[in-house]
C-alpha cells in the first residue's frame, strides 16, 4: 500500500503508539495549529495504564470562545492537573524497567506552569523525538485547509481515542511490547508513547517500526 510523503497531524499530548509511527513512516511531518479546538481528542488527553486499568490524563483547558484556535488554547493552572497527573504517572509506571532512567527528563514539565497547550504539547514532543532517537523533520501548519494536499496522508481526525471517531488506519499494526501489568490486563494496544518507552527504553523506536504495517511502501 502506498502512502503519501507528508503526514498531517494534530498535536498531542504524551500522544499514542499510533501518533509517533507517523515520524518513521513519512517524510515529513505537519503538525496542526490552525484548527478549530477540538475537545475530548488526543490534543489534551492520553491514556496510560495503571495498576486499575486504562486511565486518562487530561489537561484543564480554558475555553471562554465557542471557537478558539488549537495555537491559542490556554491552559487551565487553577487546578492542581500537573502535580495529579505526575503522581498518577509515577503511580502506575515506577515498577516498569526504564522509569528511573527517564524521570528527570519529565519532571520539569510538572513542575514548571505552562500558559498555551500547544507549548506544552511541542516541547513534550521534542523531548519524546530525541529519547525515540527519531530525527524526521516537523513543522507546523501556516494556514488551514480543511482537505490536506495530495502528498499529505491527513490523521488531524483519524487518531483518536474515541472508537466512534477514529478511522481504520492500514498503516499501523499495534506490535507486542512488555507491560508492567502485562498479567492483569494482557497486552493493552496503542497507548502513550510513555507507556512504552518506560517499559522498553532504548528497544522502543524497535517497536515504533515494528508497528508500521508490512503492507506500506514509500
Amino acid at each position: 500500500m502506498n502512502h503519501a510523503r507528508n503526514a498531517l497531524l494534530s498535536t498531542t499530548y504524551l500522544g499514542p503508539v499510533q501518533f509517533y509511527t507517523k515520524f518513521l513512516l513519512y517524510e515529513e511531518v505537519l503538525i496542526e495549529t490552525l484548527e478549530n479546538y477540538q475537545k475530548q481528542s488526543y490534543r489534551n488527553r492520553c491514556i496510560i495504564l495503571s495498576a486499575n486499568g486504562k486511565l486518562p490524563l487530561t489537561i484543564p483547558v480554558s475555553k471562554d470562545q465557542p471557537k478558539v484556535l488549537t495555537r491559542d488554547i490556554r491552559i487551565d493552572n487553577k487546578l492542581e492537573w500537573q502535580k495529579n497527573h505526575w503522581t498518577s504517572i509515577e503511580s502506575a509506571y515506577s515498577a516498569s524497567p526504564f522509569f528511573e532512567f527517564f524521570m528527570d527528563e519529565f519532571l520539569p514539565f510538572y513542575n514548571r506552569r505552562y500558559e498555551f497547550l500547544l507549548d506544552f504539547n511541542l516541547e513534550l514532543q521534542e523531548m519524546l523525538l530525541r529519547h525515540l532517537e527519531i530525527d524526521t523533520p516537523y513543522k507546523l501548519t501556516q494556514a488551514y485547509q480543511s482537505e490536506s494536499p495530495a502528498d499529505t496522508d491527513d490523521y488531524r481526525d483519524a487518531i483518536h481515542p474515541k472508537k466512534r471517531m477514529k478511522r481504520e488506519d492500514f498503516l499501523f499494526r499495534p506490535a507486542f511490547y512488555y507491560q508492567v501489568f502485562r498479567d492483569r490486563y494482557g497486552f493493552v494496544p496503542n497507548l502513550s508513547i510513555i507507556d512504552l518507552l518506560f517499559n522498553e527504553g532504548p528497544n522502543a523506536e524497535n517497536i515504533l517500526k515494528q508497528s508500521i504495517s508490512p503492507f506500506s511502501s514509500s
